[in-house]
């Protein structure tokens, strides 16, 4: 260990070892919910809670979701419980719960489900003539071309810095 390491890497081993005592990895439903409910559903809803029943029959997950989209994500609960039950390869959530905010929320921006784009790298005509000197050399073509955007990136950096 070196370093600072990300809070993610910290928490990562005792979110999963809370999650897999209860035979359901929470994190994976978090980390990859667009992968999980595609990503039409994705840019309406995130998972904010997985609550486990007494009897211990599966789980409740709930949703949350802006008041104009509820009652269309209440028509494809069925398909959200399916598909996140086929990732785990078993019934691991039994019912899905859709709770609703303002598009707002609490603070300003909490209900944002998409996040904002990332702004355009402004690449100054010497950064680039200086990265395509400095890669000129090697011959394999997509070598580079890579090691030509890596010069930019640093470049771009430096100048970034400086400025």
């Amino acid at each position: 260990m070196r370093g600072f390491e990300r809070t993610a890497s910290l928490l990562t081993s005792r979110i999963r070892k809370v999650g897999e005592s209860r035979g359901f990895a929470v994190s994976r439903l978090l980390t990859h919910w667009a992968e999980i409910v595609g990503d039409a559903t994705a840019s309406i809803a995130r998972p904010v809670d997985v609550k486990y029943g007494r009897e211990g029959f599966g789980a409740t997950l709930t949703v949350l979701t802006t008041g104009a989209q509820a009652p269309m994500l209440e028509m494809q609960k069925e398909q959200l419980r399916e598909k996140v039950n086929a990732v785990y390869g078993y019934a691991a959530i039994a019912r899905v719960r859709i709770t609703q905010t303002a598009p707002t929320g609490f603070a300003e921006g909490q209900a944002q489900f998409t996040p904002a784009p990332k702004p355009e790298k402004q690449m100054t005509p010497q950064v680039k003539e200086k990265a395509a000197e400095t890669a000129a050399p090697v011959q394999d073509d997509s070598l580079r071309d890579a090691l030509e955007r890596l010069g930019q990136n640093i470049l771009s950096r430096q100048d970034n810095r400086k400025g």
